[in-house]
């Protein structure tokens, strides 16, 4: 992987992260670009025209044209937008401008039932083609992700539309249930679809939170438990977050929102859940001043993912939270800049 030329040394502190292990300092997700006018490839990029030949060259460019410091890597994000997990079982995405995408709700009924979808000409076998084309194309010199799923009751709620959703979790629960089920059934199908088209089992497992596992990994999330109460949230919501941190073996847990926070008791007494990577929300103070619920979460013994304080609040800040476990993602404006911040945390740790 010639974009990252010191791989071997940051699997291994991936490693010492996930077993707790101290490695001197926090973990720092740090890339700059080498040049000016380094684009990025834009999100959801091929995934309306498909034109996968060229994503994947422009990522190249894009890729060597940054420095991967620290833990950063460079990874490829396959991704036909948020709701493309309840398209692989039946919807329809829509593609906008700025590259958004959505799904209109297609499931009449909550009892009607909602299986995968694995035909050929499917989202599902269109994305693992999306994935391989990156795996030949990176020739290894990048990891294409594990996908972004929105799965659980996030897809439920996608496929009924969230106004009939939360009005079935009353009107129909049974049917709730079961198609949950279903869901967490097609999950396990899914992971497995993505891992072999990634080859994820030879190259490593890499989230769009930056973070590498060589065992299994993903991101862990349920955006629509912030419309829930607690009581609601651990019938219909718990039962499948903890049966797909059950299918990993490392995994983060994407936390959206202080509406959800009700519920963080139950998400902190997960055992399988390694890291929380807090979001306040649109309006919200950034996580810096949320220093009491970090405080909170190490305390249950959980890692944290932080991606946006800036290299002067790392330094200033960073002490006030346990190492082990901790990992800051940012990216700065010269590679001069991410390796004097690597260094100088360094220093306050010794």
């Amino acid at each position: 992987m010639p974009y990252k030329e010191n791989r071997a040394e940051t699997e291994l502190a991936f490693e010492r992260f996930w077993a707790g292990d101290f490695i001197g300092r926090p973990l720092l997700a740090v890339t700059a670009p080498r040049c000016k006018d380094v684009k990025c490839v834009p999100y959801m990029a091929g995934a309306k025209e498909k034109d996968y030949d060229k994503v994947f060259r422009d990522f190249h460019t894009y890729a060597k044209n940054i420095y991967w410091a620290g833990e950063s890597m460079p990874a490829f994000e396959c991704t036909f937008g948020p709701d493309q997990f309840a398209a692989f079982f039946g919807g329809k995405i829509t593609y906008g401008n700025y590259g958004t995408s959505w799904i209109e709700p297609f499931l009449r009924e909550m009892d009607q039932p909602m299986e995968l979808d694995l035909r050929d000409d499917g989202y599902l076998a269109e994305m693992c083609r999306f994935i391989e084309k990156g795996v030949q194309s990176s020739q290894g010199e990048f990891l294409i992700n594990m996908l972004d799923l929105h799965s659980n009751i996030d897809a439920l709620s996608a496929a009924r539309g969230p106004q009939n959703f939360m009005l079935d979790l009353y009107d129909a629960p049974e049917a709730v249930l079961k198609q949950t089920e279903r869901i967490n059934q097609g999950y396990k199908k899914v992971f497995e679809a993505v891992s072999n088209a990634g080859k994820m089992q030879q190259n490593g497992y890499y989230g769009w939170a930056p973070t590498y596992s060589k065992e299994k990994f993903s991101v862990v999330q349920c955006d629509a438990s912030c419309m829930m109460g607690r009581e609601m949230f651990r019938k219909f919501a718990l039962p499948s977050i903890e049966f797909e941190v059950l299918q990993l073996k490392h995994c983060v847990y994407h936390y959206d929102g202080k509406e959800a926070l009700g519920h963080l008791d139950d998400i902190l007494a997960i055992p399988g859940i390694d890291v929380i990577q807090w979001v306040p929300g649109a309006g919200q103070p950034r996580t810096l001043e949320w220093m009491d619920l970090l405080k909170k979460i190490q305390s249950a013994g959980k890692g944290l993912w932080i991606y946006d304080w800036t290299s002067d609040e790392i330094i200033a800040k960073c002490k006030e939270l346990k190492p082990e476990k901790l990992i800051f993602s940012l990216t700065v404006e010269t590679p001069e800049e991410a390796d004097r911040l690597i260094q100088s945390v360094e220093k306050l740790y010794r």
